[in-house]
């Protein structure tokens, strides 16, 4: 299906009512979180969230993350929450945090890639949360581009990717964290990590103690996800990637068209022809609201290939270095 895609925006007072109705109404609707935009569909409507399936071109074997406004929605999504998630949710909710927690059969098997868990969060974001106010249901909402992507961190990003693919983005501004939430299980007799993202595992530890990490393996590319970004390749520009180790010298390669994306004061040597530093020092959440977004840059600039710096291995830096190696992989390329 093709739509003349508008961008409604979010400072206009009938741009939240458009967008909940058309939620509502079983359409698909971009909407900014606070760490890249989402692709939003009532989460208990099969039908709809078949649409973002299609739209995205995604695989039903990866999960979708349900967005609500607040915790008394929980009992929409989930069976029950055991006390350690209930912590980590009085900490860090709203926030970039899910937990993957037993599903209520409300929840299409389709969400959940036939897995008995669901990744749920309150997202921390006033337009979002609005928007989920308004709409008074569940929202499944993935990352707004098409799979397997760079993901987008402003509507005009949600534009270049998906344009006519779905009726209405909901634009507000750029997202302030810029990397996927970070991802924990709590389907087991312990809470495992499943993606590192935009809470720190450190700041979650302080809170519950030892989480546990899922081996790189977890799931095969081809098989059910337990969480979303966990395949091989994942986050990917079109340009090969190649990773350098955090202070080792990026050395542009002769007669290549190459890009570099550093920050701080990392070495670098030759002729790059773009580079996107992002950050002069090494604050890390600057770096991660800017790494999409540098890396859709030189992905546009006609490269043979980027050059990236490993990023410190704490805090949002696990992150940032996930989606390094993901976007590097080239084992899944057809």
């Amino acid at each position: 299906m093709s739509f003349n895609t508008k961008i409604l925006d979010a400072n206009s007072p009938s741009s939240i009512s458009v967008a909940a109705s058309a939620l509502r109404e079983g359409q698909l609707v971009a909407f900014p979180t606070e760490t890249v935009y989402g692709l939003g569909a009532i989460a208990t409507s099969a039908e709809a969230v078949a649409g973002i399936f299609e739209a995205k071109q995604r695989p039903t074997f990866d999960p979708l993350i349900v967005h609500i406004a607040e915790r008394g929605q929980l009992g929409d999504v989930v069976t029950h929450i055991p006390p350690l998630a209930m912590a980590l949710a009085d900490a860090f909710w709203p926030g970039p945090l899910t937990l993957v927690l037993p599903k209520q059969s409300t929840i299409p098997d389709l969400v959940t890639a036939g897995l008995p868990g669901v990744g749920v969060r309150i997202p921390a974001h006033p337009i979002a949360l609005e928007l989920l106010k308004s709409v008074g249901l569940p929202v499944a909402a993935p990352s707004a581009n098409p799979f397997g992507g760079i993901s987008p961190t402003t509507a005009q990003h949600v534009m270049d990717g998906l344009n006519s693919r779905l009726p209405y983005i909901l634009d507000g501004g750029p997202c302030q964290v810029g990397v996927e939430s970070t991802v924990v299980s709590f389907m087991g007799d312990h809470p495992i990590l499943l993606r590192p993202g935009g809470c720190a595992v450190e700041e979650l530890e302080a809170i519950i103690g030892p989480i546990e990490r899922a081996a790189p393996n977890a799931a095969l590319d081809d098989a059910a996800q337990p969480a979303p970004g966990m395949l091989s390749r994942h986050y990917a520009p079109s340009t090969p990637l190649i990773v350098m180790a955090r202070n080792s010298e990026a050395v542009s390669i002769y007669g290549q068209k190459c890009g570099l994306l550093t920050y701080g004061k990392q070495p670098f040597s030759g002729s790059f022809v773009r580079i996107e530093r992002l950050e002069t020092s090494e604050d890390l959440q600057t770096c991660a609201s800017r790494f999409f977004a540098a890396l859709r840059s030189l992905d546009s600039c006609g490269l043979d290939v980027i050059i990236a710096h490993e990023f410190p291995d704490h805090g949002l830096g696990i992150a940032l270095n996930d989606r390094l190696q993901r976007a590097a992989c080239r084992s899944c390329d057809g």
